[in-house]
C-alpha cells in the first residue's frame, strides 16, 4: 500500500463507504492481524470526517500514541496527502489539522493504555472517534471516548484483533451489533490484496496455539493449554554465547511467601539473551529471605557487570527503594499479563529473545505454564508463573523503549 493505484478488496470498499447508509452509527472491524482493515478504517474516517464536517474536533485513539503513530499514521498520513489532503502534524500538542475540499478539521491523539487514561479524553467534544486496538484498552477509556461524541451525526469506529469470547467489548458490541446500530465486519488475511500468498504464509507461520486462531484465523477464543505451546527447551534453549559483552539488565519477581526469580539478561548482535538467574522458593528451604538478602542475591547475579536498569514487579515497593539506595537504576515493570505474555511469545518466536540453557527454572516454568481454563478469561494459572512473570516485564519493557525511540521489538497489531 501506499500509492494512488492501490487496489482494495470488496470488504474494504464496504468500509470507504458504510457511512453513507444513515442506519449504521458505528462500524466495527475485527479479525487478523494483516488483514487490511486498520489501512482502509483509517482512510475511511478521515474522508467522512471532511465530507460531512468543517471545524470539527475527531478523536484518535490508540493503545498508546506511539502504537497509533506506528500502526495507522506512519502509512495512512503520506497517503492522505497524496489524495489532495493538507495535513499539518503538531506533534507535541498530539495534534492533526487536515484540509480538504474547503474543510479543514482537528484530529486529537489519545492514548488509552490503562484505566486513568480515561482522564485524558474527558472533557473533550468529538464529531467522531476512531479507537484502533479497541480491545487491548480499558473498558473505561472507550465509553468515555464513545460519551464524548455529542455532536449531532458524529459516529463511532472500532477496529480490534480478537480476544476471548468473554472480553467485554466482544460481549457488548460484536454480539449486539445490530441492537446498537454498528456494521459489524469480520476481516481475514484474504480481504488484504496488498499481501501475497508467500508474506500470508509466513504469518501463519509466526503464530501457534490461542494467538494462531485469533490473529490468524480471526477468532475470538478461549485461551486453553500451554502459553508458549511453540516452545521445545531440548530444541529451543539457546548455548551461552562467547564473550557477551552487554549492555545488561536484570529483571525481577518479587516474592517473600512465593518463589522470588531474578533473570540476567545480555545483548548480543541485537538478540537479548537471558544468560543466568537466581531463583529461590521459602517453601522449599524453609526459611524466608529479607529485602537485604534479596539485595545481595540481585548483585551476586551482576557479578561486577553494570546493569542499564533492574526492571522489578511493581508491587515489590520496599525492594525497589532498597535497590535505589544501593545505587540501581529501577524501573517498575508493566504488569498487564495477557498483552506481556502476547509480546513475549513474539519475542521468543522471532528470536529477539534467547533463554540459555543455564536458566533451568526459567525453561522448567516454560514446560508448565498453562492458561487457567477456569478463569473465564486469559489468565494464566498461578502456578510455575514466577521466572514467566519477570520474563514477560522484560519483554514489556523492551516494547515500552520502542515507544520511547529507541530500538525494541512489539507485536504488530494491524
Amino acid at each position: 500500500m501506499g500509492n494512488k493505484g492501490m487496489r482494495f478488496s470488496p470488504k474494504q470498499v464496504r468500509v470507504m463507504s458504510w457511512w453513507k447508509n444513515p442506519h449504521w452509527e458505528a462500524i466495527i472491524c475485527d479479525g487478523a492481524v494483516r488483514s487490511g482493515k486498520t489501512f482502509s478504517m483509517g482512510l475511511s474516517f478521515f474522508l467522512w470526517a471532511a465530507h460531512s464536517f468543517h471545524g470539527r474536533q475527531f478523536g484518535l485513539c490508540g493503545k498508546t500514541i506511539g502504537s497509533l503513530r506506528r500502526n495507522l499514521l506512519a502509512e495512512l498520513i503520506p497517503y492522505l496527502r497524496q489524495i489532495g489532503m493538507t495535513v499539518r502534524e503538531r506533534r507535541s500538542e498530539h495534534l492533526l489539522l487536515v484540509r480538504f475540499h474547503g474543510h479543514e478539521n482537528r484530529f486529537l491523539l489519545f492514548g488509552g493504555r490503562d484505566e486513568s487514561s480515561a482522564a485524558l479524553i474527558q472533557g473533550s467534544t468529538l464529531a467522531g472517534v476512531l479507537l484502533d486496538e479497541t480491545a487491548l484498552m480499558p473498558r473505561s477509556f472507550v465509553e468515555q471516548a464513545i460519551a464524548r461524541c455529542s455532536v449531532p451525526g458524529s459516529r463511532l469506529w472500532f477496529n480490534c484483533n480478537p480476544e476471548g469470547p468473554q472480553h467485554w467489548f466482544y460481549q457488548e458490541w460484536v454480539l449486539r451489533a445490530e441492537e446498537r446500530r454498528a456494521l459489524r465486519l469480520h476481516f481475514t488475511m484474504a480481504d488484504n490484496p496488498a499481501l501475497s500468498p508467500e508474506i500470508r504464509e509466513r504469518y501463519e507461520r509466526s503464530y501457534s496455539g490461542v494467538f494462531y486462531r485469533r490473529f490468524v484465523r480471526g477468532e475470538w477464543t478461549a485461551a486453553q493449554g500451554l502459553i508458549y505451546d511453540f516452545f521445545d527447551s531440548e530444541r529451543d534453549a539457546a548455548p551461552l554465547p562467547s564473550d557477551m559483552m552487554g549492555p545488561w539488565r536484570i529483571s525481577v519477581d518479587y516474592g517473600t511467601s512465593n518463589p522470588a526469580s531474578f533473570g540476567l539478561w545480555g545483548q548480543k548482535d541485537g538478540v537479548w539473551y537471558r544468560t543466568e538467574e537466581f531463583y529461590y522458593d521459602s517453601h522449599q528451604t524453609g526459611c524466608q529471605k529479607t529485602d537485604a538478602e534479596y539485595a545481595e542475591d540481585l548483585e551476586r547475579l551482576a557479578a561486577g557487570r553494570v546493569i542499564q536498569r533492574v526492571i522489578v514487579d511493581p508491587s515489590a515497593a520496599s525492594f525497589i527503594e532498597l535497590l535505589r539506595r544501593r545505587g540501581f537504576r529501577v524501573v517498575k515493570a508493566d504488569n498487564t499479563v495477557t498483552d506481556g505474555i502476547r509480546v513475549t511469545a513474539d519475542c521468543l518466536r522471532s528470536g529477539r529473545l534467547q533463554i540459555c540453557r543455564e536458566c533451568r527454572d526459567c525453561l522448567r516454568e516454560m514446560a508448565l505454564y498453562c492458561w487457567d481454563e477456569r478463569s473465564g478469561g486469559d489468565a494464566p494459572r498461578k502456578e510455575h508463573d514466577h521466572a514467566m512473570d519477570e520474563m514477560r516485564y522484560f519483554a514489556m519493557d523492551l516494547t515500552h523503549e520502542e515507544e520511547r525511540g529507541f530500538a525494541a521489538v512489539a507485536v504488530e497489531r494491524r
